[in-house]
């Protein structure tokens, strides 16, 4: 009797969700360490379970160099997402959006005094205003990021440079070396005339 296919979508019977739980990340586990054997390659897995339990494997590294490693190759991208994060905890209170709403919905309107829209308004102002500073503050943080990393790049780009003049200097003198060498072979040096 061979495997049937299974239907993937959400397990409701808890202790068949807890069974094939196990067994799966079991396997995805197994499978990790085989990759990383097979390949020659650092593979880290982190599981969390429904319950909030963390589960985790690696295999070629330990899983703090390989945290270390992906974080330095995506530094820009992990800083990236915690400004976009950061910028959605500053947008304007959720309390704030709610009170406009129920001032300009449809049976309100009639009722709003002008003092209510002007307070209203103030508010909004207020948000807006706070809302692009930190806008403006986080742009700059990110183009002093940029500026740092050009920096560095530049720096990079100046000691790579610095190593090909090297070894260009090298290699055209090897090449006079070896152009000496051989006229000096073809012709013969002219001491030898006078011994005839």
């Amino acid at each position: 009797m061979g495997r049937r296919k299974v239907e993937i979508k959400r397990i409701e019977n808890k202790s068949s969700l807890q069974v094939t739980f196990s067994k799966r990340r079991n396997g995805l586990i197994e499978k990790a360490r085989q990759l990383s054997v097979l390949c020659d390659s650092s593979v880290a897995v982190l599981v969390v379970s429904a319950s909030g339990k963390l589960y985790d494997s690696s295999s070629g590294d330990s899983m703090t160099k390989i945290i270390e490693r992906y974080e330095v190759r995506h530094a820009d991208e992990l800083k990236t997402l915690e400004l976009a994060e950061q910028t959605r905890n500053y947008l304007p209170h959720k309390e704030l959006l709610e009170l406009v709403q129920s001032n300009l919905e449809e049976p309100n309107v009639g009722n709003a005094s002008v003092d209510s829209l002007i307070s209203v308004e103030d508010q909004l102002e207020t948000a807006l205003s706070v809302t692009r500073a930190r806008k403006t503050e986080l742009m700059m943080e990110c183009v002093k990021t940029l500026q740092e990393k050009e920096k560095l790049l530049i720096e990079e780009n100046q000691v790579l440079a610095s190593q090909m003049g090297k070894k260009t200097a090298l290699v055209i003198g090897d090449e006079r070396a070896t152009s000496q060498e051989n006229s000096s072979r073809t012709n013969p040096p002219e001491t030898l005339s006078l011994l005839k």
